[in-house]
């Protein structure tokens, strides 16, 4: 029962963490255009 004392504390933290950087992927704009880079190996740019 012990060790609940210091996992709950570092489940927490660790979300926190995933949610930071979450956040700042979003802001710094890498979930745009996900589909048009992958069309762009896939489509033949010289024809």
């Amino acid at each position: 029962m012990d060790i609940l004392y210091l996992l709950v504390p570092l489940s927490v933290l660790l979300v926190f963490a995933i949610g930071i950087v979450f956040w700042w992927a979003l802001n710094h704009r890498q979930f745009e255009e996900l589909d048009e880079k992958g069309q762009g190996i896939i489509e033949d740019k010289d024809g």
